[in-house]
């Protein structure tokens, strides 16, 4: 497995994770068709000018042409997201398609981002908001030494969620 920077010729992929019920089943619903070329265009042009690390799976070397999924990393207004941290907050995110899941693809790929994070001194405190009743995500972050910092309502595109708040040192804390 091993991670690169988002491209162009990843919409595709992106087509799949974003409007696929089933991948947006914990992120209340598949997204509209439209927009998802100019978001796979603006995260390329973020990621390809440090601001975000926005990372494709590739489970193998083999064929790298294959997605499995992506693992993304950014810096945004706190907007009540970690209320007890004033200022911006570092977030991660992942999505696995679903031929890939259970094999531990999503774990190694947000391990080995947090590395990348440990490694450059960069992001300091990570926070994840996976869904509370996404066991996979949640299984993640207790295994990779996250602290669980409680339930919360967030809004994300447009809807309100109910997720587990999780941060991480990833100096001091990756398991």
């Amino acid at each position: 497995m091993r991670l690169r920077d988002v491209e162009l010729g990843d919409l595709g992929a992106y087509v799949r994770m974003r409007t696929d019920p089933v991948m947006m089943a914990e992120l209340g619903g598949p997204l509209p068709r439209e927009g998802i070329e100019a978001k796979v265009e603006r995260d390329v042009r973020e990621a390809a000018a440090g601001t975000v690390w926005i990372k494709m799976i590739i489970p193998d070397d083999a064929a790298p042409e294959v997605v499995a999924g992506s693992v993304a990393l950014w810096s945004h207004e706190n907007e009540a997201a970690a209320p007890a941290q004033d200022g911006p907050i570092s977030e991660i995110g992942w999505m696995v398609l679903p031929e890939f899941q259970g094999r531990g693809i999503g774990k190694r790929a947000v391990r080995t981002l947090l590395e990348l994070a440990r490694a450059e001194d960069r992001w300091g405190l990570v926070h994840a908001f996976p869904g509370v009743t996404n066991a996979a995500s949640n299984g993640i972050c207790r295994s990779l030494g996250f602290r669980f910092a409680g339930e919360q309502d967030i809004p994300y595109a447009g809807r309100i969620l109910r997720v587990n708040h999780w941060v991480i040192d990833p100096g001091t804390d990756l398991a």
